[in-house]
């Protein structure tokens, strides 16, 4: 993590990328359990065929995490104001999730100078998976 100051910081500057190692049936599995969530589409094989599926997948909120760590190797954690996000494909197992991030605004909020990032993560075809927002003060 760097620090960065306003300033430093121009419109259309892109974050450094980070790329995960594939998504995996271990990640999956840790995740269903630091997280909570076990919904079987994630987890059993057979449970997310029946379902429609070709085998399991990742979690939503796996991306999500995999942007948050994107940001915070961008700046502190505690400089983050704003992070949302949208699940627009699904992650499967094999994927090289890649997560980008580029500044699309400046502006001063509530005596803060700030920051409005475009994120996303996007599989090794270059499909994104989960696209999103982030504002962060500098």
């Amino acid at each position: 993590m760097s620090t960065l100051t306003f300033d430093d910081v121009k419109i259309g500057d892109t974050l450094p990328p980070l790329t995960l190692e594939p998504v995996n049936r271990t990640t999956l599995a840790l995740f269903a359990g630091a997280s909570g969530d076990h919904n079987r589409v994630h987890i059993d094989t057979d449970y997310a065929r029946k379902a429609g599926m070709p085998d399991v997948f990742a979690h939503g909120m796996l991306s999500m995490a995999y942007l948050g760590r994107l940001l915070t190797s961008w700046v502190d954690q505690r400089q983050l104001r704003e992070f949302g996000v949208r699940f627009v494909g699904i992650t499967h197992l094999g994927h090289e999730v890649t997560c980008t991030g580029r500044v699309v605004d400046k502006f001063e909020a509530h005596g803060e100078r700030r920051v409005k990032l475009e994120i996303q993560t996007a599989n090794q075809y270059g499909e994104p998976r989960v696209v999103g927002e982030a504002v962060v003060a500098l």
